[in-house]
């Protein structure tokens, strides 16, 4: 079954917050998505830590590439994407535990292509 969602997160040295941005993706209570990592040549311990979420769970997938910035990669792992919705998050950023399910369930109800929403700064 392809996933609804496809969640496309270009990585660089990400290595301090990357835990958290996965965690907050595996805890969501919709569950009917996938996660591209895009690794764009980081020299830290970014990819160590893609490999291990994508041992643990097969939602999550990821892409290496030479460093050519996170346009690039955003546009690289567009090309693998499988789902009806596209989200981009970027790999310091979280998402709140219903936020999929929220945002799935509007565009799902409204017939709408493109959603936009506010976020919160912490």
């Amino acid at each position: 079954m392809q996933p609804l969602v496809s969640i496309i997160i270009p990585v660089y040295n990400a290595e301090r917050f990357l835990r958290e941005t996965l965690d907050s993706l595996v805890e969501q209570t919709y569950k009917h998505f996938e996660v591209i990592c895009v690794d764009d040549g980081s020299t830290d311990k970014s990819l160590e830590i893609l490999r291990e979420y994508n041992q643990k769970d097969s939602r999550f997938r990821f892409i290496e590439q030479n460093n050519q910035y996170a346009g690039v990669a955003r546009n690289n792992g567009l090309k693998v994407a499988c789902g009806k919705y596209i989200m981009f998050l970027d790999s310091d950023d979280l998402f709140e535990k219903k936020m999929l399910f929220t945002l799935v369930k509007i565009a799902e109800r409204k017939k709408i292509d493109i959603l936009f929403f506010w976020i919160l700064s912490f």
